[in-house]
């Protein structure tokens, strides 16, 4: 007599074996920075279906640039020198660096309607490329038109200070994680900080996938 097949072993082995899946990477960005406006679109070509979440940059470095001159000074410095090594403008928005958070407002709808991405380069391009004050109406208006986002709900949400504590916590929960600064790249444990190291990031998530854990690589 032949040997008994099992038609369950049968179908288990014709089954694809299961794909091994990445940690969703997520860019948590601060759209007064000019280091998001450095890292957005290398950002969005390297990681795929890329999570980008608003966070308040002072609640990591406990500091606001626009009482601190010295520490202006040197970040302006510092995102001159970046742009020019990557072949980037810089312009220097009229307002910075008190201006942004009526736009991080917007970007907070942006992100909950999945439009963050196209808003956040044309925000930046706005204030780094064409020196716009990011909190002027005409500045939003555009940027949520180039985004898709509905003009009214989009201005609605610019004077909706409701919506600054979630970004405000979202900066305390990076820094709580190690992060110092923005953007961050987060992919399960990975953490990078800084637009100088996506390159850095985006290879180490490329190494990742759900079964390992992410080392992380610091702040």
């Amino acid at each position: 007599m032949g040997d008994v097949i099992s038609l369950a072993q049968r179908r288990r082995a014709r089954r694809p074996a299961p794909s091994r899946q990445r940690p969703r990477a997520t860019f948590s960005f601060d759209l007064a920075s000019p280091f998001t406006y450095l890292a957005a679109e290398r950002a969005e070509r390297l990681f795929a279906d890329l999570q980008w979440r608003p966070a308040i940059s002072e609640a990591l470095h406990r500091r606001d640039l626009a009482t601190d001159p010295a520490a202006c000074e040197r970040t302006k410095a510092l995102a001159e020198e970046r742009a020019l090594s990557l072949g980037m403008p810089m312009v220097w928005p009229d307002g910075f660096p008190d201006a942004g958070r009526r736009a991080m407002r917007v970007a907070s709808l942006a992100a909950e309607l999945r439009r963050a991405a196209p808003f956040v380069l044309a925000a930046g391009r706005l204030a780094f490329c064409g020196g716009f004050d990011l909190d002027e109406p005409e500045t939003l208006a555009e940027a949520a038109a180039a985004a898709g986002l509905p003009l009214d709900a989009a201005l609605e949400a610019a004077r909706d200070e409701g919506r600054d504590a979630a970004m405000e916590a979202e900066g305390r929960r990076l820094l709580a994680l190690g992060a110092d600064r923005l953007p961050a790249l987060r992919a399960g444990r990975l953490l990078v900080c800084g637009e100088e190291r996506l390159a850095e990031a985006a290879l180490a998530w490329r190494s990742l996938d759900g079964a390992v854990a992410a080392r992380p690589l610091g702040a």
